[in-house]
């Protein structure tokens, strides 16, 4: 067992304190960050929009956005997959980071989940998989080269970032093992058995059998990408143990993995440094995809 999924047997308040990300920023920092989300995503449509609704699982009828697709060329993507604790937001306000990702030649894909309590998470990461599957599948349709498919989010979407690298799920959908190139999971939950003794647990729901099972941290696979795994200065200290475990994990397994804390932010405004071509974490991205960095 590892110190984080030794943190289950915590109190339950210390718990509540260390993953309550809500509780680290006063309400106007809070409102301001979802504001910005849904304005910047809003400026990017009229210029970057090139596929929208497209539903990539028809058991959920969830869909998918492209941005920054170009005719006649096959652009490598990055899906990016949007927090909110597994049970809020949407595509709708997740798109900031297309522009300057589009003026480097990425295009960028926003998928939508079903949310939590409605479904449980077993069925969200079931769907966030069954995107990556689709792009793999349709890329060429939508401008995407399916060989050069990058993933990341932001919380609970870092979570499901770490579900589409773990192992074990490709075949099952028709994807090679690498199907993913390379990921940056921001502010992610790796291991879940602390947050099934959280707060949390109130929405989620989460049966004990599937701890394990939806934890990333627990099932690295034989075959990883280069990723980043990035985390803001003031988080609660529960997502930077967390961010700072799954780093140690995936380079003990023999992958290429980089740690990066972000100063002068909080776990909902780091996020916007997507939306900035000149910020740290933008020009690491495009590294990232490039192959550069």
């Amino acid at each position: 067992m590892t110190d984080i999924a030794a943190e289950a047997g915590w109190p339950r308040e210390r718990l509540d304190r260390d993953y309550s990300a809500r509780g680290s920023v006063t309400a106007e920092v809070f409102d301001a960050a979802m504001a910005a989300y849904r304005s910047t995503s809003d400026a990017v449509r009229p210029d970057w929009l090139t596929a929208a609704d497209i539903v990539y699982d028809e058991t959920s009828g969830q869909a998918i956005d492209v941005y920054g697709a170009k005719d006649g060329e096959l652009r490598p993507v990055f899906l990016f997959i949007h927090g909110g604790y597994w049970r809020m937001l949407s595509k709708a306000e997740s798109a900031f980071m297309a522009a300057p990702l589009g003026e480097n030649g990425i295009a960028t894909a926003v998928v939508d989940y079903r949310l939590s309590p409605a479904v449980g998470l077993d069925e969200i990461v079931r769907e966030v998989r069954a995107a990556v599957a689709y792009l793999w599948t349709h890329g060429e349709s939508l401008g995407i080269d399916r060989n050069r498919i990058y993933v990341g989010g932001s919380s609970a979407g870092g979570h499901l970032t770490g579900a589409v690298l773990s192992g074990g799920w490709q075949r099952q959908f028709g994807v090679p093992e690498d199907v993913v190139r390379g990921a940056m999971p921001i502010s992610g939950l790796f291991h879940l058995a602390p947050i099934s003794r959280s707060f949390v647990q109130d929405w989620l729901n989460l049966p004990d059998d599937q701890v394990a099972l939806l934890s990333p941290a627990e099932n690295i696979p034989t075959q990883g990408c280069p990723i980043v795994v990035a985390y803001a200065a003031g988080e609660p200290d529960g997502f930077k143990r967390q961010s700072a475990e799954y780093d140690r994990l995936w380079r003990k397994a023999g992958f290429e993995s980089r740690l990066m804390e972000i100063p002068s932010r909080n776990h909902f405004d780091v996020l916007l440094d997507l939306a900035d071509g000149e910020s740290l974490l933008s020009r690491t991205l495009v590294d990232l995809i490039r192959g550069t960095r």
